[in-house]
């Protein structure tokens, strides 16, 4: 680990729009930069910013054809589905886009005891999630001290005798400190996630008051360094796109990514790529600064994949039903279903408690799950490589060779027929057990095949949380 290179800040604001505004590259050399992308080494920030560039849409269909190929050798066909808990919405920030923001008098305030946490766990797991991502708004009601309290909670629950629980949880917290981060990897959690929002210097403070802890740019900027020190394995960055020009937002994550990289030996485990939406009392959600089209989003989504092709692209139910579907063709490889924005909704459906932001896809788990089996792709509730210990640098030397999807895409099924036998639908059983059937014909290898097809005969007959 190179200690020289942490908590540096490392956005040179002005040689990233310098590079947006660089020439456009020809179709040749756009080639050249895809040839090398297939090779999964992943690609520099010149390469990317040319990319960028590019508006051509027949050049775009390419590069989107190789976020494909590249994900498929990675990933594989599974997808992982997680759901998160909003835990509260009091918050002491006043960021323009968020309905969490403390000026905003139009939503209902809520922090969720921990009986209330249970229950929502509760929910979920009756519905067959098995891994949870914890959200809250940053307030003096829902410190570190209640998150490791609301950890423990959320672990604790069991439902059908004992059998369903969590497996891992995930979280989504403001920045702190390394003494809290070393609480957080106490209670084991998964990855660590956080938003610088916008990577602008000069413009994070139009969107985010200086007067509000979150106004400090730079103590977000070095909140992954913090988690590492703090012995967090696996961390999570991503932008708000819509706040500034994406491309700006692109290069910075892979600046942010490179960072790491020279830091910590690992960059992060998961990107996210969040668009503004609407959201009661926040203005910039209402006239968005610089809104990202539809084709603009699914180029940066597959530039990030061949980017960066060992990382988790992640999308939330922000985004459309229509959307998330063809993106998952194009290097998304994890997904939010079944999601609730507001404190105490999943067990309490009239709860009244403000959203975060309006969703753009409502439909069910198994909804999701079922779109997600005609696609061919496998829903994934896979918690093996945390437990396994196959996590920071052990699982990215796994990633960037395309190994991990010899764990991957065994565990996903195996956890796909627990859902299956256990919570799906008629409809979605029927089409499940035929794509299981499908991918198991698929393995070459038989001494793989041997043990998968034990393991899923295993499930059949009632064992369960079984992983390689």
């Amino acid at each position: 680990m190179n200690r020289s290179e942490r908590n540096k800040v490392f956005i040179d604001r002005d040689k990233l729009y310098s590079l947006i505004e660089g020439k456009t590259p020809s179709e040749s050399q756009t080639n050249s930069i895809l040839n090398k992308a297939l090779k999964l080494k992943g690609l520099n920030l010149e390469d990317v910013a040319s990319l960028l560039r590019v508006s051509d849409p027949s050049i775009i269909h390419n590069i989107m054809e190789t976020a494909h190929t590249v994900k498929e050798e990675i990933y594989g066909k599974r997808l992982v589905i997680f759901a998160p808990i909003y835990t509260g919405n009091a918050c002491i920030n006043n960021c323009t886009y968020c309905s969490f923001r403390s000026d905003n008098k139009l939503i209902k305030r809520k922090v969720l005891t921990m009986d209330e946490i249970a229950q929502e766990t509760r929910s979920l797991l009756k519905e067959g999630h098995k891994r949870i991502l914890l959200i809250c708004g940053e307030s003096a009601r829902n410190n570190t001290d209640y998150m490791v309290e609301a950890i423990r909670t959320t672990y604790s629950v069991r439902e059908h005798g004992g059998r369903d629980y969590i497996r891992r949880i995930n979280v989504e917290l403001a920045p702190m400190e390394v003494e809290d981060f070393a609480k957080l990897k106490a209670e084991k959690i998964g990855t660590y996630v956080c938003f610088q929002e916008t990577y602008d210097p000069l413009l994070y403070n139009e969107f985010h008051p200086s007067d509000t802890k979150k106004g400090d740019y730079e103590y977000r900027l070095t909140v992954m360094d913090r988690a590492m020190e703090g012995g967090i394995n696996d961390i999570g960055i991503g932008a708000l796109l819509g706040l500034i020009d994406y491309r700006f937002e692109v290069l910075a994550m892979m600046e942010h990514a490179h960072h790491l990289e020279s830091a910590f030996g690992c960059g992060p485990h998961t990107v996210s790529v969040p668009r503004i939406e609407y959201a009661v009392g926040a203005p910039h959600s209402e006239n968005i600064p610089s809104k990202v089209s539809d084709n603009d989003f699914k180029k940066l989504v597959a530039i990030i994949r061949i980017a960066l092709p060992y990382t988790g692209i992640i999308l939330s139910t922000r985004e459309n039903d229509v959307m998330r579907n063809e993106l998952c063709d194009y290097g998304i490889s994890q997904v939010s279903a079944g999601s609730r924005t507001n404190p105490g909704s999943y067990s309490h459906e009239e709860e009244q408690s403000g959203s975060q932001f309006t969703l753009g896809d409502h439909r069910t788990l198994d909804q999701v799950i079922s779109s997600l089996a005609d696609g061919g792709y496998i829903p994934s509730f896979c918690t093996g490589c945390y437990r396994k210990g196959r996590v920071g640098q052990d699982f990215m030397d796994l990633a960037k060779p395309g190994l991990i999807k010899q764990y991957c895409m065994p565990n996903a099924l195996f956890t796909f027929k627990e859902y299956l036998e256990d919570f799906a639908s008629p409809e979605t059983m029927a089409k499940g057990f035929a794509l299981i059937n499908k991918l198991v014909r698929e393995v070459d290898n038989k001494t793989l095949k041997t043990k998968i097809s034990g393991n899923l005969e295993s499930i059949t007959e009632g064992e369960r949380d079984i992983y390689f």
